[in-house]
């Protein structure tokens, strides 16, 4: 199974995990005494970056059965919604911006451009998420309810539907998340499921009215002889948004690296170790600032799970302090390109699809998933370094662990050629000794034939 004991996982002690723990909680200290005019002007003319491509996009789309005039307006439309939903709803919504006490830039307001309310969004996300990050039977969004994205789950024919699943949540993002959303939001207020005018059911309808009324009426209405481009373009920004946002929610959380835990793990877990579960089980992505800035910085998902109420413009100068710890402590730190990420975790949608009996590894030693026996029966150094007075911890660990299967694959390997060749020279041995028997045969059964010859 996933990872059930984080310290033997890690190869850490109690202690350097809470030490660990108080090293980040300083950088959290010292962001938060940090913040201040910098970040508020960030924030505000981000902001109003963002109000300008709208209107300037929807402005264009007054003449968009020009061809080039819907391609502009459908761009700065689509990249309005991109920066609305990642920059600012995303974080807004996680109180990143709370401390500045403006009551339009606050978690308990913002209302973001997507099919589900925002509050609903938080209270299912902030909590059930971020609480028990990647944790089975806990975390709602690990594979978002419809995907299996570990060998723990246990794998059910529906399962071999999961590729083209996953090409319909891609397309449909924005309402996979709010479906998800209302749903966890049902079950946490106790709702009956026969109660339509509960309130997270009447939340739910109001802002799916708004929503669709905004983007498939009203603004296509607008534009008059137009509507028919303008709903067009629409409908292809809503896409284009959807599948920039699952690109990047996916090469955070479901790459090889981003490891997985079981329930037991939560059993007297303390704040260092959840901190140490963040660490493990996100995943980064290599970004300039216009990605960076274009993925809301979640290109920083190890950082933003460490801490998510803070500035996200903040998170660079955080992961490279983030690398020097886990430098200093041995830790993986994962990362890789934007495409290297999200092919890693598309094949695992398709290779965990198949059952488990057409899979070679296991939940103890896969790539997208592992646990502490992954290091059973291997023999690893000392958790220091003699020569050079280094820590030894996960990193080196699983270099080392790598190393020793691989010995350990070559080893079987060759021990299966010698019984190879052990059986086919047994066999060439036992042939011989058949051939020698049929050549002994046939001249007995010769000479018996010779003899009645001459007898006759």
């Amino acid at each position: 199974m996933a990872i059930t004991d984080i310290r033997a996982f890690a190869h850490l002690t109690a202690a350097d995990i809470e030490t660990l723990g108080d090293e980040l909680d300083a950088i959290r200290r010292s962001v938060e005494l940090s913040r201040g005019a910098r970040d508020a002007k960030y924030i505000r003319h981000t902001i109003a970056a963002q109000r300008g491509l709208e209107v300037a996009g929807r402005a264009v789309l007054f003449g968009s059965r020009n061809r080039w005039a819907w391609l502009t307006g459908t761009a700065l439309l689509s990249v309005a919604k991109i920066i609305e939903n990642m920059e600012l709803g995303h974080n807004i919504s996680h109180g990143q911006w709370d401390w500045m006490n403006d009551p339009e830039i606050h978690s308990g307001t913002w209302e973001w451009d997507q099919t589900g309310p925002s509050a609903q969004w938080r209270r299912a996300h902030n909590y059930s998420h971020h609480t028990y990050t990647n944790v089975l039977g806990k975390d709602e969004d690990l594979g978002f309810g419809i995907l299996r994205m570990t060998r723990d789950e246990p794998w059910r024919p529906v399962h071999l539907v999961q590729p083209f699943a996953n090409l319909v949540l891609a397309a449909t993002f924005e309402w996979g998340i709010a479906l998800h959303d209302w749903h966890i939001d049902r079950e946490l207020s106790g709702v009956p499921p026969k109660q339509l005018n509960s309130e997270p059911n009447v939340q739910f309808a109001r802002k799916i009215a708004r929503q669709v009324g905004k983007d498939f009426v009203f603004y296509p209405a607008l534009t008059g002889p137009a509507w028919n481009s303008t709903l067009k373009a629409n409908m292809t920004a809503n896409l284009v948004r959807n599948l920039w946002a699952y690109a990047v929610i996916f090469c955070g959380h479901f790459p090889d690296g981003a490891e997985k835990f079981t329930i037991e793990q939560l059993t007297g877990e303390t704040r260092a170790e959840w901190y140490l579960r963040q660490m493990l089980g996100s995943a980064n992505f290599r970004a300039g600032r216009s990605m960076a800035f274009m993925s809301g910085n979640l290109c920083y998902q190890i950082e933003h799970h460490l801490f998510p109420d803070l500035p996200s413009n903040r998170y660079a100068e955080i992961a490279q302090r983030v690398r020097e710890l886990c430098d200093k402590y041995d830790l993986p730190y994962t990362t890789g390109s934007l495409g290297r990420q999200y092919l890693l975790a598309f094949r695992t949608i398709h290779k965990l699809a198949l059952p488990d009996s057409m899979l070679r590894r296991t939940a103890d030693d896969a790539p997208e998933t592992s646990s502490e026996r992954k290091f059973a029966g291997i023999a690893l150094p000392a958790q220091v370094d003699p020569a050079t007075g280094k820590r030894r911890g996960l990193r080196s660990a699983l270099t080392e662990a790598k190393v020793a299967l691989r010995q350990k694959a070559e080893q079987e390997k060759q021990v299966l050629r010698e019984a190879k060749q052990a059986l086919g020279e047994k066999a060439r041995h036992e042939q011989d000794v058949l051939r020698e028997a049929r050549i002994t045969l046939r001249d007995r059964v010769g000479a018996r034939r010779w003899r009645r010859r001459g007898t006759a």
